[in-house]
């Protein structure tokens, strides 16, 4: 009896071996495919404004209040391997009697360069050199300010890192290019200000 007991704790520590040694060599062998992978480090790429920070009110001077004029931007971080870069800004809390997907559109630049370090302020609808200018929400090309017309609005800069180049010309709706967008984002960064109108904060 006690011979059958040996027997049998014997034949588990051998087998317990076995699945311990058998265990080891699949982690040594993973190990070594894992390192085999080289590391890529990728970076949040950032958009900030030099008039006013994230989720704070944008100065009257850059909507329908004041001048209209476009803020300056500028980001970092972006991609190696981005071949262009594309700027969207919306309002997205219009009244839906006003615009039934509650969506108002402001600006649209597509096909910066990205080595470029941001768009300088009051850029020119007719500017090249910050990109191609898409079409707004007014059907006119380059930034339209904010224009509230019933409350406090947020509006999204949004920057998107493209593996490539939008074959598409000067006044492409904000559709166009978040088609041609689609499966070539590497990496994205957002920027969102808040405006009311002067004549309802007195």
């Amino acid at each position: 009896m006690i011979r059958r007991k040996t027997t049998a704790v014997t034949i588990c520590i051998v087998l317990l071996t076995l699945v311990l040694t058998v265990l080891y060599n699949n982690y040594v062998v993973r190990k070594s495919n894992i390192e085999q992978i080289p590391t890529i480090t990728t970076k949040d790429m950032k958009l900030i404004s030099s008039t006013f920070e994230q989720d704070k009110l944008i100065p009257s001077e850059f909507t329908c209040d004041g001048a209209g004029t476009n803020p300056a931007l500028s980001w970092s971080d972006v991609p190696d391997k981005a071949l262009s870069l594309a700027l969207i800004m919306d309002d997205p809390d219009v009244p839906t009697s006003i615009k039934p997907d509650g969506m108002f559109v402001h600006w649209v630049v597509f096909n910066i360069d990205p080595s470029a370090q941001g768009i300088p302020l009051a850029v020119s609808a007719r500017s090249t050199l910050e990109g191609t200018q898409g079409s707004n929400g007014a059907g006119s090309q380059g930034y339209i300010g904010p224009c509230p017309p019933d409350r406090e609005h947020r509006y999204f800069f949004k920057l998107y890192a493209l593996d490539q180049k939008l074959n598409l010309p000067a006044g492409a709706s904000k559709t166009d290019v978040e088609e041609k967008m689609t499966g070539h984002i590497l990496e994205t960064a957002e920027l969102m200000g808040r405006y009311d109108r002067i004549s309802r904060q007195k």
